[in-house]
């Protein structure tokens, strides 16, 4: 039977991360309404109260309302689940590198703000991403960053760069205030019999459909 994957970090939050095999999101919390975003790789966090008649175009959602599971899916990029318990406040995000550098975690933190949350007490998690050794990038791609972001790059071949998308997000995080990120550093693309990979898809011809599904409610 499939499980999620969880973090003992957020213990006591009904969260999960799927592997290829499942579950279905509306397995976390019975009778809970699932909502999910319309994925777009954008910076924008928005708040949900009650289930909407259709899925917002957002890459991350955050909520202080029981009875809803939060749930974005992915495929090589980052899935961030965040919860202040205390506030009663949780949030989910999805963090490729465009959405990371244009600000979707800062901005699902001051969405959670509003709500009664704070920085200090927030404890994130990074689920399963595509990891440095498997992450490839050309010239073009590091000229999106700026001399500051240098040691998220490591020297590859010539002309390339291995990038650490999950070590980025973490330190966005953190600058942000976090109080407490965890990496389950599972790495999508070396992993086929457990996670989709979009990249590793392409590479091989493959279709790339395939999504990993990050949920979170409050219990």
């Amino acid at each position: 039977m499939a499980e999620w994957l969880r973090s003992a970090l957020l213990a006591g939050v009904p969260h999960g991360f799927s592997t290829r095999a499942g579950p279905s999101a509306d397995s976390l919390v019975a009778g809970a309404a699932v909502v999910r975003a319309r994925q777009v790789h954008s910076p924008d966090a928005v708040i949900v109260a009650e289930p909407p008649a259709e899925p917002p175009v957002c890459d991350a959602l955050v909520t202080d309302r029981a009875g809803l599971v939060l749930g974005i899916v992915t495929a090589d990029c980052a899935p961030v689940l965040l919860a202040d318990s205390e506030a009663g406040v949780v949030g989910a995000a999805h963090a490729g590198w465009r959405g990371a550098q244009g600000g979707v975690l800062e901005n699902t933190l001051a969405a959670m703000m509003t709500l009664g949350a704070e920085p200090a007490r927030v404890r994130a998690v990074i689920g399963p991403a595509i990891a440095q050794p498997s992450y490839e990038v050309d010239e073009r791609f590091r000229e999106n960053f700026g001399a500051g972001d240098a040691r998220f790059f490591a020297a590859g071949r010539p002309g390339h760069w291995q990038f650490d998308l999950p070590g980025y997000v973490a330190a966005r995080l953190h600058a942000a205030g976090v109080g407490t990120v965890e990496n389950l550093a599972l790495d999508t693309y070396v992993d086929p019999g457990r996670f989709y990979s979009f990249r590793r898809a392409t590479h091989r011809g493959e279709p790339t459909e395939g999504r990993q599904t990050s949920v979170i409610a409050l219990a």
